[in-house]
């Protein structure tokens, strides 16, 4: 229809230019077709609006959460009317505002720092629960923030909180009220309010404040930042970036220099003009009056001794141009700027080679210059380069160890594979030459500044080698800590009591006898089977035996002096051991093989069963475990007739402090030792000489 209404309208621009001294009829009857359809336009926009805006009336006024009676068709139906009349909405904003503004329940909870009163008239105000916390939210801004700024008092964010966990106050509302009253605050007492904030960062990470104030508490340290001056409230904002690492995860993206970009803007303002330098030039006694002396400067009086260093304006000038290269390390893969950086290091680590710091004296004297008369340390965010100062700067461990960590950081970014590096910036052969060889040097000179030069050089080599892990983990798109596992979650949820599944039956289905069965028949010379084929060659295997032999078997605690090339072999000494402990099978049916007379050694075993007489047999398991228990803290008493070493005592008593399992290790370590001799009848005869009778009768009963 606005189409046909253009359509008209170019008609009577053309009906108009071809005769324009006299209108036609053709040119009124488009005149009048327009304006019929430009006002037919009018109302039928007029309509849609009307329309629309009493579909509106309907979502937004509700009835105790029902939406009114009044449908589409009755809305419709009174279209035609000027007017539509709609009934009162039971919910009044602004009535409700004020009761909870000037009500005595929220005077009381204010003075009372509880929120019942509030809780209690919340569910006494009619309407639904979106529209009673809106409004509570907005009375909450105006009155708390009044009552924070008056009295600067942290104590209303706990009441705040309070009614997050009631439920009848959003979540955002405190860091909303948060920020508003950090805006409108000094920042002395932005201090005050920020302490409160730091000490509650457990709750801010909690489930009912996180997901909805993490925005709101970014934007709010960042506007802070940006109130605050680096020089001056430095210990300002390293509290707010610590308070931002504490709350958000590590992979937090917000935090991540992902593209590893520079801080360009810290840049270091030296004296770049030779004319106007005052090195080299002898200082006068008399000083001009009304001259001010620079902020960490000293005056004439105030001059240090003749320094040691000589120090001129073309040293000073290269000393602190290297500052540049070290805030935007890419400059060095440019040719040029490589080989004045080079030349600039040589020399300025040839001066701190050349001249080393043999006693701590200017280190103390710098470190007295920076002290308040109060005591308290000063401590500058940027480097102070005036001249007068690059004699006791160039003295002081301290800013020496500055410089040097600076080259390490830089060398390692260098050599370092980063994933937003331009493919241009790769080092050639000199340059990664140079590089390792500065490297070797700046080390030494580390350990070489007083005090503790070896530690701190050792320690800013670990944190180096660690920083590897980070670089690797940014290079990968710093994916987040946290490995979903679906089979560690599958076998989670295996049953619903974990620490009853944990002692089921199933879980103690590798006993000794029935696991190691096979092993002990292979271990057998006369099955003749070959080292390869063994299962002891089995990793999986192997991993099985060591968990059951760390957990049933006291030889795997016990120290050995004899050495294995691998866990085959050490597997083999272990299935030996165990083939003359475990009773269902017979240690007889193992043969080492180291018996030159097989058959003398097939005798003497025969005889060895055929005897009746038990002292002759080997002492099991279960019998040490017996007499572990019945001996307890009085091991020692038997250990001198066993004939063990003090050293072996002293190692008993590191591997485990149970009194148990120390008797336990006492006879295994004799058996070890013995071997075939380790018999009943030894261990008897032992016991009675030690003061144990009723132990040796018992064994001997056994």
């Amino acid at each position: 229809m606005w189409r046909l209404a253009n359509l008209y309208k170019c008609g009577i621009y053309v009906a108009l230019s071809i005769n324009y001294r006299k209108p036609s009829k053709v040119v009124i009857n488009y005149v009048c077709k327009y304006l019929i359809f430009f006002y037919v336009c009018i109302l039928y926009r007029m309509y849609v609006y009307i329309l629309f805006c009493n579909f509106c009336k309907i979502i937004i006024f509700k009835n105790n959460g029902r939406e009114r009676s009044e449908g589409p068709e009755v809305l419709l139906g009174a279209l035609p009317v000027a007017a539509v009349k709609m009934s009162p909405s039971l919910f009044n904003f602004v009535d409700v505002k004020d009761k909870f503004t000037v009500s005595v329940a929220a005077r009381h909870a204010l003075t009372g720092k509880t929120c019942k009163p509030l809780v209690t008239s919340f569910n006494q105000i009619p309407g639904n629960e979106t529209e009673k916390k809106t409004t509570l939210d907005q009375a909450l801004r105006g009155v708390l923030g009044d009552q924070i700024v008056i009295s600067s008092s942290v104590s209303t964010f706990f009441l705040l909180c309070f009614l997050v966990f009631a439920g009848i106050c959003s979540a955002t509302t405190p860091f909303v009220l948060l920020g508003d009253v950090l805006d409108c605050l000094p920042l002395d007492l932005c201090d005050k309010i920020f302490s409160f904030v730091e000490e509650n960062v457990s709750t801010w990470k909690s489930n009912s404040f996180y997901s909805a104030g993490k925005n709101y508490l970014l934007r709010m340290c960042n506007d802070l930042l940006r109130r605050l001056s680096k020089s001056q409230n430095t210990v300002f904002c390293g509290r707010i970036q610590l308070f931002l690492a504490r709350l958000f995860p590590l992979s937090e993206k917000s935090g991540l220099n992902l593209q590893s970009q520079f801080n360009l803007e810290n840049v270091t303002v030296f004296n770049k003009n030779e004319l106007e330098s005052t090195l080299g030039q002898k200082s006068t006694n008399e000083k001009e009056e009304g001259m001010e002396v620079e902020e960490g400067e000293m005056g004439e009086e105030d001059a240090p001794a003749q320094s040691s260093i000589p120090i001129d304006y073309n040293l000073y000038r290269k000393f602190w141009t290297l500052q540049d290269y070290f805030r935007n390390p890419v400059q060095c893969y440019d040719k040029f700027l490589w080989m004045t950086f080079l030349k600039f290091s040589d020399e300025t680590l040839a001066v701190f080679k050349s001249y080393k710091l043999d006693d701590m004296q200017a280190s103390k004297r710098k470190l007295d210059e920076l002290r308040g008369s109060d005591g308290e340390h000063v401590y500058f965010a940027k480097f102070l380069t005036s001249e007068k100062l690059m004699d006791l700067q160039l003295s002081d461990s301290n800013f020496r160890r500055h410089i040097l960590l600076q080259y390490l950081i830089l060398f390692q970014y260098l050599k370092g594979q980063v994933k937003f590096k331009s493919s241009n910036c790769v080092l050639n052969d000199d340059q990664t030459t140079w590089i390792e060889e500065t490297t070797k040097l700046v080390y030494q000179l580390l350990k070489e500044i007083p005090p503790d030069g070896d530690k701190f050089a050792s320690m800013v080599e670990h944190i180096l080698d660690t920083e590897e892990n980070w670089n690797g983990w940014k290079n990968e798109g710093c994916p987040s800590f946290v490995k979903e596992s679906d089979e560690l979650t599958r076998l989670w949820n295996l049953n619903s009591d974990n620490m009853e599944a944990c002692k089921s039956d199933s879980r103690s289905a590798f006993l000794m006898t029935p696991f190691f069965a096979e092993a002990i028949e292979q271990a057998d010379p006369v099955n003749m089977v070959e080292d390869e084929y063994k299962v002891v060659r089995n990793p999986n295997y192997g991993w099985r035996a060591l968990r059951l032999l760390s957990r049933r078997s006291p030889h795997f605690f016990q120290p050995t002096n004899q050495k294995f090339k691998s866990l085959a072999d050490y597997l083999d000494s272990m299935v030996s051991k165990l083939a003359k402990e475990l009773p269902d099978i017979p240690s007889e049916e193992i043969k080492t093989g180291e018996d030159d007379d097989d058959d003398n050694g097939d005798n003497l075993l025969k005889e060895s069963n055929d005897s009746p007489s038990i002292q002759s047999k080997a002492v099991t398991n279960q019998q040490m475990d017996d007499i572990a228990a019945k001996l307890g803290a009085r091991w020692k008493m038997l250990a001198s007739h066993l004939e063990m070493k003090a050293a072996e005592l002293r190692e008993i008593e590191t591997d485990s402090e149970d009194v148990e399992m120390q008797a336990k290790l006492l006879l295994v370590a004799w058996q070890d030792r013995e071997g075939t001799q380790a018999t009943v009848e030894s261990l008897v005869t032992a016991l009675n000489a030690a003061g144990f009778p009723q132990i040796a009768d018992s064994l001997s009963e056994a």
